[in-house]
Protein backbone atom coordinates (compact mmCIF):
# COMPACT_ATOMS: atom_id res chain seq x y z
CA UNK A 1 0.00 0.00 0.00
CA UNK A 2 0.94 3.19 -1.21
CA UNK A 3 1.11 5.41 2.58
CA UNK A 4 0.42 9.45 2.08
CA UNK A 5 1.24 11.85 5.13
CA UNK A 6 2.77 14.89 3.19
CA UNK A 7 1.75 17.77 1.27
CA UNK A 8 4.56 18.77 -0.69
CA UNK A 9 5.03 21.88 -3.27
CA UNK A 10 4.02 20.58 -6.84
CA UNK A 11 6.58 18.99 -9.19
CA UNK A 12 7.20 18.74 -12.20
CA UNK A 13 7.73 14.59 -11.94
CA UNK A 14 5.75 12.25 -10.02
CA UNK A 15 5.42 8.69 -9.72
CA UNK A 16 1.94 8.09 -9.92
CA UNK A 17 -1.22 9.64 -9.90
CA UNK A 18 -4.72 9.88 -8.05
CA UNK A 19 -7.99 10.66 -9.64
CA UNK A 20 -10.76 11.98 -7.30
CA UNK A 21 -13.77 13.15 -6.84
CA UNK A 22 -14.30 16.68 -4.97
CA UNK A 23 -15.89 14.54 -1.67
CA UNK A 24 -12.72 12.59 -2.25
CA UNK A 25 -10.60 15.27 -2.42
CA UNK A 26 -12.14 17.10 0.85
CA UNK A 27 -11.35 14.20 3.56
CA UNK A 28 -7.99 13.68 5.47
CA UNK A 29 -8.48 10.04 5.51
CA UNK A 30 -9.61 8.24 2.62
CA UNK A 31 -8.54 4.20 1.20
CA UNK A 32 -8.03 4.62 -2.56
CA UNK A 33 -6.49 3.71 -5.39
CA UNK A 34 -3.75 5.13 -7.77
CA UNK A 35 -4.40 5.12 -11.40
CA UNK A 36 -2.26 2.10 -11.81
CA UNK A 37 -4.76 0.11 -9.47
CA UNK A 38 -2.07 0.36 -6.48
CA UNK A 39 -3.83 1.00 -3.05
CA UNK A 40 -3.53 4.20 -1.53
CA UNK A 41 -3.84 5.66 2.15
CA UNK A 42 -4.41 9.06 2.84
CA UNK A 43 -3.59 9.74 6.53
CA UNK A 44 -3.28 13.79 5.82
CA UNK A 45 -3.41 16.26 8.80
CA UNK A 46 -6.98 17.53 9.50
CA UNK A 47 -8.22 20.63 9.32
CA UNK A 48 -6.43 21.23 5.76
CA UNK A 49 -8.18 22.70 2.66
CA UNK A 50 -9.33 19.84 -0.06
CA UNK A 51 -6.94 19.00 -2.04
CA UNK A 52 -6.69 20.75 -5.78
CA UNK A 53 -6.12 19.17 -8.90
CA UNK A 54 -2.06 19.26 -9.61
CA UNK A 55 -1.28 19.42 -5.93
CA UNK A 56 1.72 17.07 -4.95
CA UNK A 57 1.61 14.58 -2.04
CA UNK A 58 4.43 12.78 -0.78
CA UNK A 59 4.54 8.94 0.41
CA UNK A 60 6.26 7.21 2.76
CA UNK A 61 8.62 5.41 0.17
CA UNK A 62 9.77 9.07 -1.42
CA UNK A 63 7.36 8.76 -4.36
CA UNK A 64 5.44 11.99 -5.65
CA UNK A 65 1.60 11.59 -6.05
CA UNK A 66 0.15 14.17 -8.08
CA UNK A 67 -3.69 14.97 -7.74
CA UNK A 68 -6.35 14.96 -10.45
CA UNK A 69 -9.95 16.83 -10.14
CA UNK A 70 -12.08 14.17 -11.59
CA UNK A 71 -14.75 15.14 -13.26
CA UNK A 72 -18.47 15.21 -12.25
CA UNK A 73 -22.12 15.93 -12.56
CA UNK A 74 -22.21 19.63 -12.22
CA UNK A 75 -24.87 22.69 -12.83
CA UNK A 76 -23.50 25.59 -14.36
CA UNK A 77 -25.74 28.29 -13.74
CA UNK A 78 -25.63 31.81 -15.94
CA UNK A 79 -28.29 34.64 -15.24
CA UNK A 80 -29.06 37.52 -17.48
CA UNK A 81 -27.16 40.24 -15.24
CA UNK A 82 -25.07 40.43 -12.60
CA UNK A 83 -28.18 41.17 -10.04
CA UNK A 84 -29.76 37.69 -10.98
CA UNK A 85 -26.44 35.80 -10.68
CA UNK A 86 -26.16 37.48 -7.00
CA UNK A 87 -29.63 36.58 -6.03
CA UNK A 88 -29.09 32.61 -7.39
CA UNK A 89 -25.93 32.96 -5.08
CA UNK A 90 -27.59 34.19 -2.30
CA UNK A 91 -30.17 31.90 -1.94
CA UNK A 92 -27.40 28.96 -2.59
CA UNK A 93 -25.71 30.28 0.00
CA UNK A 94 -28.32 30.87 2.04
CA UNK A 95 -28.61 26.77 1.46
CA UNK A 96 -24.47 26.23 2.64
CA UNK A 97 -24.54 24.63 -1.00
CA UNK A 98 -21.03 24.40 -2.19
CA UNK A 99 -20.09 26.71 -4.98
CA UNK A 100 -17.52 26.99 -7.93
CA UNK A 101 -17.32 30.78 -8.68
CA UNK A 102 -16.67 31.70 -12.48
CA UNK A 103 -16.47 34.82 -14.55
CA UNK A 104 -20.02 35.23 -15.32
CA UNK A 105 -21.17 31.78 -14.05
CA UNK A 106 -21.54 29.82 -10.31
CA UNK A 107 -21.25 25.93 -10.55
CA UNK A 108 -22.96 23.17 -7.57
CA UNK A 109 -22.78 19.50 -7.81
CA UNK A 110 -25.71 18.35 -9.64
CA UNK A 111 -29.31 18.66 -7.50
CA UNK A 112 -32.70 18.51 -8.72
CA UNK A 113 -34.21 20.42 -5.94
CA UNK A 114 -31.65 23.28 -6.35
CA UNK A 115 -32.17 22.97 -10.46
CA UNK A 116 -35.59 23.79 -9.68
CA UNK A 117 -35.30 26.71 -7.17
CA UNK A 118 -32.54 28.14 -9.81
CA UNK A 119 -35.14 27.52 -12.64
CA UNK A 120 -37.81 29.16 -10.53
CA UNK A 121 -35.57 32.32 -10.10
CA UNK A 122 -35.09 32.82 -13.79
CA UNK A 123 -31.77 31.67 -13.85
CA UNK A 124 -30.01 29.52 -16.78
CA UNK A 125 -28.82 25.92 -15.86
CA UNK A 126 -26.77 23.35 -17.72
CA UNK A 127 -25.49 20.16 -16.71
CA UNK A 128 -22.19 19.56 -17.43
CA UNK A 129 -19.19 17.11 -16.25
CA UNK A 130 -16.28 18.82 -15.31
CA UNK A 131 -13.84 18.49 -12.04
CA UNK A 132 -15.33 20.37 -9.23
CA UNK A 133 -13.02 23.14 -7.13
CA UNK A 134 -16.12 25.28 -4.82
CA UNK A 135 -14.86 28.46 -2.51
CA UNK A 136 -13.23 26.90 0.36
CA UNK A 137 -14.47 29.26 2.57
CA UNK A 138 -13.90 32.85 4.23
CA UNK A 139 -12.36 31.62 7.52
CA UNK A 140 -10.50 28.76 6.36
CA UNK A 141 -12.01 26.10 8.38
CA UNK A 142 -15.47 24.25 8.43
CA UNK A 143 -19.26 25.86 8.71
CA UNK A 144 -19.33 27.44 12.08
CA UNK A 145 -21.44 30.02 14.20
CA UNK A 146 -18.65 32.14 16.30
CA UNK A 147 -19.81 32.85 19.62
CA UNK A 148 -18.45 36.32 20.08
CA UNK A 149 -15.56 36.44 23.30
CA UNK A 150 -15.49 32.63 23.28
CA UNK A 151 -11.93 31.72 25.27
CA UNK A 152 -9.81 30.17 22.61
CA UNK A 153 -12.30 30.23 19.42
CA UNK A 154 -10.60 28.54 16.80
CA UNK A 155 -11.77 28.46 13.22
CA UNK A 156 -10.59 25.08 12.61
CA UNK A 157 -13.46 22.68 11.82
CA UNK A 158 -14.32 20.88 15.13
CA UNK A 159 -18.35 20.78 14.36
CA UNK A 160 -19.11 16.95 13.89
CA UNK A 161 -15.70 15.99 15.67
CA UNK A 162 -17.03 13.92 18.27
CA UNK A 163 -15.71 12.98 21.35
CA UNK A 164 -13.34 15.92 21.93
CA UNK A 165 -13.37 18.11 24.69
CA UNK A 166 -14.39 21.48 24.27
Amino acid sequence: MLVIHRRIAPQAIWAAEIHLNFDARSKSRLRCFAADGEDVGLFLERGQPPLHDGDCLQAEDGRVVRVCARPERLLQVTCANALELNRAAYHLGNRHVALQIGDGWLRLLDDHVLLAMLEQLGATVEALEAPFQPEHGAYGGGHHHSHQGEEGFNYAPRLHQFGTAR
